[in-house]
């Protein structure tokens, strides 16, 4: 219920806004903020000396691939077979410590080694200066660029300050992405914060040098969010004919059994392994894609990144690592898509049929997609939910 309760506040959260104030004036007035926060006016003054803003961050944030591409294309572009024999040989380099990891934290580590490989190609990049920068700059510039996580951005901002102040890397060296993520497997400076942990018995925690400290943050990071251990991501599953769509939320979770008892089984003649394992069905890509039972541990995974085709990767990632293979199921790849103006179209019209009360922001997630369902269920069509162009040329229509 804790990961539930998380994907829904973070689903309600608008999309943009809008800097209040010049760069400067914001830094002399976030001061405040950070030392109450407990960062000593020097670390603050010496951290912003002479600070400008990163021309970069504003086109990063509005061309996010996990937003602005087709699930398929996403996946198939990060879950390679280049970077799945790469990681393989590099979780094979360091067999020792991710079997440690795993043990003493009950995170599967192959899950942890998908991460590592999704987040930085197996640490490959931590070095290239053009993708991983000092983070107070980066983020001091979302929080003035107020975007839709702008609570989150300047929880971060501080937490970030809070690692300088604790050391042992000052604000040049606390390095990692745009979006403020540290380290081998990216986790922001909040979480650092709170579940930084040093995996290697050195005494510090250097989530950017140290693949252990990386490694047992990330996994007490997992826990924390509900992360069971024992429990697979899910499965994909062949869905029968004349199955009742609207089933297919992951706002409750039901037993296998549910789902087994309304002729959904697994792929490729395999067996469910408990009954009793709460699950729900997933159809990203409608009736006609490949489809999914998920647990918990699935919204775990948007815990740590809140994107599908993130979440999607990763789980696919985990499997190809331990020898498995392609989805069974294609993608519909020849599926026309609306544009950000038809996408807002699409929740406008749902909102005046009393369908919707979310925002208006264009970005088409799992409570957009229920309502698009049930609008589906009131024509007697298929109620996939599944948002294609014709979706928006029929709520046009129907509005």
């Amino acid at each position: 219920m804790r990961v539930l309760a998380l994907w829904l506040l973070l689903l309600a959260t608008p999309a943009w806004a809008q800097p209040r104030e010049s760069f400067e004036s914001f830094l002399a007035d976030f001061r405040s903020t950070a030392l109450d926060a407990g960062v000593s006016a020097r670390t603050y003054d010496t951290a912003m000396a002479g600070l400008t803003p990163d021309p970069r961050v504003p086109d990063l944030v509005s061309s996010q691939p996990e937003f602005t591409t087709t699930m398929w294309d996403y996946i198939e572009g990060r879950v390679t077979a280049g970077r799945v024999e790469r990681g393989k040989a590099a979780i094979g380099r360091n067999s020792q410590l991710f079997a440690s990891i795993g043990q003493s934290y009950g995170v599967d580590p192959y899950v942890l080694g998908a991460i590592w490989g999704m987040e930085t190609d197996y640490g490959s990049v931590l070095g290239d200066s053009k993708l991983i920068r000092p983070i107070v700059r980066s983020l001091a510039t979302l929080v003035h660029q107020r975007r839709s996580r702008f609570k989150e951005d300047a929880a971060d901002l501080v937490a970030a300050l809070q690692l300088v102040e604790r050391g042992p890397l000052d604000a040049q060296e606390l390095v990692g992405s745009w979006a403020g993520a540290i380290g081998h497997l990216q986790v922001n400076p909040s979480n650092v914060v709170a579940h930084g942990t040093d995996g290697d018995g050195d005494g510090r925690v250097d989530l950017h040098n140290s693949l252990a400290d990386a490694l047992a943050t990330s996994a007490r990071f997992l826990r924390a969010l509900g992360y069971q251990p024992g429990v697979d991501w899910g499965m994909e599953v062949v869905v029968p004919e004349g199955f009742d769509y609207l089933l297919a939320t992951r706002t409750e979770l039901r037993p296998v059994r549910f789902f087994a008892e309304r002729g959904i089984v697994r792929v490729a003649g395999r067996q469910f392994a408990d009954p009793n394992l709460p699950v729900f069905l997933y159809v990203p890509a409608g009736k006609d894609g490949p489809k999914f039972l998920m647990t918990q541990n699935y919204l775990v995974l948007k815990g740590y990144n809140f994107s599908d085709s993130y979440a999607m990767s990763v789980a696919h990632m985990t499997d190809r690592l331990k020898g498995g293979g392609a989805f069974v199921d294609d993608w519909p790849r020849g599926t026309a898509f609306p544009n950000l103006a038809q996408r807002k179209g699409i929740q406008e019209a749902l909102i005046r049929l009393g369908l919707y009360q979310g925002a208006v922001d264009g970005r088409l997630g799992p409570i957009t997609q229920e309502a698009y369902a049930r609008f589906q269920a009131a024509r007697g069509e298929v109620a996939d939910g599944f948002i294609t162009r014709a979706a928006y040329e029929a709520l046009q229509a129907a509005r």
